[in-house]
């Protein structure tokens, strides 16, 4: 039961840390202003992990590798200690190997589950308070999604059919991560 607990614990501390460094890569690719608030408290929660691996690696004009770096190290300590806690031992070398892929696998999880709720609750929002402070943030980030699937798709007037596009294809982006995985790592 104690272990129980402390995986659930784990699970939600490495998910909340991993999402808070993906939205910092995320809001680092569409430009968001440092400035703005929620820009801040991203910067403010995930800075003491990013800012050493940013002496290592440096970001691009597109992607935050010290970000994405960041969430895949999150990752990896996550399941090692996952393993740790539901076995009670420590990994062997051999699995270090497939950990690591594990760990990318993870990442990518955690990025479509974002783009997930995000889509959801942007399109939730858009018909109960489209004027509510966070919807000019969802689209500045789900625009860059949004917008390739909207020139794809017919114009249907006042009806916008690509954030559920977006949402199916979430989905079937973590159903593939979990056949993926699933392939990796069955024995």
């Amino acid at each position: 039961m104690l272990s129980d607990i402390l995986q659930f614990l784990l699970t939600i501390a490495a998910t909340l840390m991993g999402i808070a460094l993906i939205l910092r890569a995320w809001t680092h690719a569409v430009r968001l202003h440092p400035f703005n608030p929620y820009s801040q408290a991203i910067i403010r929660v995930t800075n003491w992990l990013v800012q050493p691996v940013r002496k290592i690696l440096s970001p691009g004009s597109l992607i935050d590798w010290p970000s994405l770096s960041a969430a895949w190290l999150v990752a990896l300590a996550y399941l090692l200690l996952g393993w740790i806690i539901g076995t009670g031992s420590l990994p062997s070398v051999g699995s270090l190997g497939p950990a690591l892929i594990a760990a990318m696998l993870t990442v990518a999880r955690w990025l479509f589950n974002i783009i997930l709720w995000m889509t959801l609750l942007q399109a939730i929002l858009s018909w109960v308070n489209p004027m509510a402070p966070v919807m000019p943030l969802l689209q500045t980030l789900t625009a860059p999604l949004l917008d390739p699937i909207r020139r794809i798709l017919p114009n249907l007037g006042g009806i916008d059919f690509s954030p559920l596009v977006l949402l199916v294809l979430a989905q079937i982006a973590l159903m593939v991560l979990q056949r993926v995985a699933f392939a990796l790592f069955a024995v």
